[in-house]
């Protein structure tokens, strides 16, 4: 086998447009948890950020089947994680990504099932082509 024939499997990621905003939640939540997700998330940054004070989110989805959330701003977060002593400044749509990483994680011990462990994965997956790959991957180990 040649390198020519190694084909690279690139995750990729689409914004969500406003007509399917409403069936985002929902459908990597689910029904019962769509709320509980999405104040996870926005829980999550509060806790992660002192320079985020709330403001429009925006959804994206995976090629991978996976998602994550990201606020809708132009300027870079302070990202603080007290667990591993990780400080960094990092484009909201990366914050949005360590957010989202962390909840899907929590959500994992806190309703056990495959779904939030397939998600989390697909979405580390994604952070391997994200062009602040390292900041993210040292925020969240």
């Amino acid at each position: 086998m040649t390198n020519d024939s190694v084909v690279e499997n690139v995750v990729t990621a689409r914004e969500v447009d406003d007509d399917h905003r409403l069936d985002f939640l929902p459908e990597f939540f689910g029904a019962n948890l769509m709320l509980v997700g999405e104040n996870y998330i926005y829980n999550t940054m509060e806790k992660l950020s002192k320079t985020y004070h709330g403001g429009f989110w925006k959804f994206y989805k995976l090629s991978n089947g996976g998602f994550y959330m990201a606020p809708h701003m132009s300027k870079k977060l302070s990202v603080s994680v007290h667990g591993n002593y990780y400080e960094g400044e990092v484009s909201a749509d990366a914050a949005g990504i360590i957010a989202t990483l962390f909840t899907l994680c929590a959500l994992c011990h806190q309703f056990p099932c495959d779904r939030y462990i397939d998600l989390y994965q697909h979405l580390r997956d994604y952070v391997s082509f994200h062009p602040e790959s390292s900041e993210i991957f040292r925020a969240i180990d």
